[in-house]
């Protein structure tokens, strides 16, 4: 079963093969496809993420990373808290995946609003896969959770991060500080980002008439 919208993304399809596409359907891209994660996913998954360089830009994330590491992220994902969710990324044409992206309530959380997540293993960096993969997800987040708002996060020191979330017309809130497992918990400077839903909307419709 293929559930379209009038409001995703040129090329964009939800994918329902068990007819529960209001908690997690797969998203078919132009590049990718998001889907659950599963534990055959574990080896590739261990050998993206156990890299510091993407571990140290993330909250959640630990370093080094490890296949018992890999096992609990994929068990988690299978019961998520209402009005969150998170999807493989994989590449649609070789179905393997390559990162993660989803939201949930996190570090900077302002009540209901949940926050924007997302990684992509070096080998795959500045191909826009994030953005192509972030701009799904919030799609799915508005359209699908219902949600009014929903925030993002980056370091102050990554760049890369920070263009992403621009591109997907987030509006800077304010500076402060999270904590990062990759740096022993220590406090890091980050930006958060929203993105509420007449602005999702307007820019939905630019794209539109493209």
């Amino acid at each position: 079963m293929v559930l379209e919208s009038e409001s995703l993304l040129e090329g964009e399809r939800y994918e329902d093969p068990s007819l529960s596409a209001a908690v997690r359907p797969v998203l078919t891209l132009e590049h990718l496809k998001l889907d659950r994660p599963t534990m055959d996913d574990a080896a590739d998954i261990v050998f993206l993420a156990n890299n510091r360089r993407v571990a140290e830009m993330l909250a959640r994330m630990p370093h080094p990373y490890g296949l018992a590491d890999a096992r609990k992220w994929i068990q988690s994902t299978g019961n998520p808290e209402p009005g969150t969710v998170t999807f493989a990324v994989r590449m649609k044409a070789t179905g393997r995946i390559i990162g993660a992206c989803g939201y949930q309530f996190g570090p900077a959380g302002h009540g209901s609003e949940p926050e924007l997540g997302y990684w992509i293993g070096e080998p795959f960096w500045g191909h826009g896969y994030a953005t192509e993969a972030a701009q799904a997800v919030i799609d799915h987040a508005f359209t699908f959770a219902g949600h009014r708002a929903i925030l993002a996060s980056c370091r102050l020191t990554n760049p890369a991060s920070r263009r992403v979330i621009e591109k997907c017309g987030f509006q800077y809130a304010e500076s402060g500080m999270m904590r990062s497992l990759a740096h022993g918990g220590a406090a890091v400077a980050v930006e958060t980002y929203r993105l509420d839903r007449k602005t999702w909307e307007a820019l939905k419709g630019w794209r539109a008439t493209l």
